[in-house]
């Protein structure tokens, strides 16, 4: 099957007719290859490779997949900001499931944002279309730790609903909850919103190293929190995105931050989750990123997946790695650097398909779809 062979949903769906589009009979198949497909998402393709067990097939799924690219997505969003739609149950979960209905992808990951955990507790910032999050007064003193009290699970109600609601929905297909990592997070509070440089963010690094410190302490225990909330609704596994995190040399990630990257993945050690961790540009620090306590290392498309198993070691599976501008590719292109990713990843003791970084705004979907058929048909039997 390609892309242009199986039917996408409504192009025109809005908020009246999700409860119809969540009808477990409107979907079409996940695209797997098993006769049989297991009714625990526990024993789902994605999360045995991510536990090192065999798997039918590759599993594959995309960051970014629910969100720009597709049409039926900017429909729904229209005229509605990104932070309403986080704190929507509904909407969360008609955006998490449009991508695995067109798609077929093997897992599902919830659609919020990395900011939403630091809204529920207090922090005044707002996503700028264009320009992403900025906070309305920067994090720059001891004085600003007091605006960043400890999340409970009353602070995101609208969280446990969708993801309870998804998982009833999703069947065996898994749910990847997610958060944003304690440096990356850090990193927006202090430059007051995306920066190319960080210069604020090292400076408070290497500056006031025990302010650096406790603010990261901080926001270790509210991302911690965050995932446990979306562990205990019924999400199978979780990814920690830590994506400014390649601005860092190897000794400051592994002197001041890595330590609470594995304070909140070993916040989760006691929960039978898969923990993948995520960060762009983080060829050189791919090792340490795994010794945070990661089961899967997630790998931008800089580093090849042998060689990233390689600095990673045997006892992790990788996810990755294909260079989202390639979806923009003509399909011979497209294809053959699939074929690519999948045979480097055959190095790894464990792999899940995957771009490095998010899906384009610009991209196709029928190349996503036609990307999942291809590693489907690959790595079958």
């Amino acid at each position: 099957m390609t892309g242009g062979d199986r039917p996408p949903p409504p192009p025109g769906a809005t908020r009246a007719t999700i409860g119809a589009m969540t009808d477990p009979a409107s979907r079409p198949p996940a695209g797997t290859t098993v006769a049989s497909p297991p009714a625990d998402p526990a024993e789902s393709a994605l999360v045995r490779a991510a536990r090192l067990l065999p798997v039918p097939h590759t599993p594959v799924w995309f960051m970014r997949q629910a969100g720009r690219s597709l049409p039926e997505y900017r429909a729904l969003r229209e005229g509605i900001r990104m932070l309403d739609a986080c704190a929507d149950p509904d909407l969360i979960a008609e955006i998490t499931l449009q991508p695995v209905r067109r798609h077929g992808v093997d897992a599902a990951i919830l659609f919020s944002d990395i900011v939403v955990p630091l809204v529920a507790v207090g922090v005044d910032l707002d996503i700028v279309p264009g320009v992403g999050p900025v906070v309305a007064r920067p994090f720059r003193a001891w004085a600003d730790l007091d605006r960043l009290r400890p999340l409970t699970p009353d602070d995101v109600p609208y969280v446990d609903a969708a993801v309870r609601a998804l998982v009833r929905e999703l069947g065996a297909t898994p749910l990847i909850g997610f958060a944003g990592a304690p440096f990356t997070l850090a990193s927006y509070l202090v430059e007051g919103g995306p920066s190319k440089d960080h210069a604020r963010t090292k400076a408070m690094l290497h500056g006031a190293p025990e302010l650096w410190s406790a603010l990261l302490a901080r926001l270790a225990e509210i991302t911690t929190a965050f995932l446990r909330v979306q562990v205990a609704a019924g999400a199978s596994a979780v990814q920690l995105f830590d994506s400014w995190a390649g601005a860092l040399s190897a000794a400051d990630y592994a002197r001041a931050v890595q330590p609470h990257s594995a304070t909140v993945l070993s916040g989760l050690s006691d929960v039978d989750v898969p923990r993948i961790h995520f960060g762009v540009g983080t060829g050189e620090l791919l090792r340490l990123m795994g010794e945070a306590g990661a089961d899967v290392v997630g790998v931008d498309w800089r580093v090849p997946l042998d060689e990233a198993t390689c600095r990673v070691g045997p006892d992790r599976a990788v996810q990755g790695n294909l260079d989202p501008a390639l979806l923009l590719a003509d399909w011979p292109v497209l294809a053959a650097e699939t074929r690519r990713v999948l045979a480097e990843g055959r190095a790894a003791p464990g792999h899940i398909f995957n771009l490095g970084h998010g899906v384009l705004p610009d991209t196709d979907p029928g190349a996503l779809t036609r990307v999942v058929d291809l590693v489907h048909a690959e790595t079958a039997g």
